[in-house]
């Protein structure tokens, strides 16, 4: 059968190549899923419970890719437990300024701003310029703190891997949760853990990459509090938050 747009794939899955092929089996239970009818947010609670236990987190939501999660995880800091603000969304109040390295930014933060956030950028990716070697500083972040901050969200690649806990560190300071975008990191299988490990709050991966699931899946794995908001906020409002 000839595929229009077909391609022989040397650059690894990428979302813009089609992901990676779906691991065997998956296709087999998808077919099985949608011969029956279910209780969403009890299926939601269970696939949440699954992806914890897989990522040390202490819970976490299935959704419909990376991009996804970072709308959700957004929403999430914006509102927290406030039912009246995730109704209101992507109207914010006083708390809507998310802090990114300018080094961070992709087109794929827009999905931060979808959920209503205004994006602080700091940092000075001299680097890309030429003009230097510096990126970002803890410093800076501390320095953008300020009443209407909700969150930091972190593009992580390897590179950066090792400044995390210091962005955690400064943000935990002052009691404003981390977001990583690791849509991309897997594998090594070890992420799945690592970036919980070093205290992110919340962290978004791609299913439809390296964990073999179809291309419009994701992860989104993190604080109980804060996955309870976005599961609230994806699910009609109207889900028991002591299931997450």
């Amino acid at each position: 059968m000839s595929i229009p747009g077909q391609i022989i794939n040397a650059a690894g899955p990428l979302t813009r190549l089609s992901g990676a092929p779906l691991s065997p089996g998956v296709l087999d239970a998808m077919t099985a899923a949608e011969a029956t009818s279910v209780d969403m947010m009890q299926l939601h609670a269970h696939a949440g419970a699954r992806i914890a236990e897989a990522t040390g987190a202490e819970s976490g939501l299935a959704t419909t890719g990376a991009a996804a999660g970072i709308l959700l995880a957004t929403a999430a800091c914006l509102a927290r437990d406030d039912i009246a603000r995730m109704n209101a969304l992507p109207r914010t109040g006083d708390r809507r300024d998310v802090i990114i390295a300018r080094s961070h930014r992709s087109g794929y933060d827009h999905a931060a701003r979808t959920a209503g956030a205004r994006l602080i950028e700091v940092g000075l990716p001299d680097p890309t310029s030429g003009a230097g070697v510096r990126d970002i500083d803890p410093w800076e972040y501390s320095a953008a703190v300020g009443p209407r901050t909700a969150a930091i969200l972190f593009t992580a690649i390897p590179r950066n891997y090792a400044e995390l806990p210091q962005v955690v560190e400064v943000a935990h300071a002052h009691d404003v949760p981390v977001i990583v975008d690791a849509a991309a990191e897997l594998p090594p299988v070890a992420n799945l853990r690592r970036f919980i490990a070093d205290g992110a709050d919340l962290v978004a991966f791609s299913g439809g990459k390296i964990l073999g699931g179809p291309a419009g899946t994701g992860i989104l794995a993190g604080r109980r509090d804060l996955i309870a908001s976005a599961a609230l906020q994806c699910l009609d409002l109207d889900v028991p938050l002591d299931q997450f």
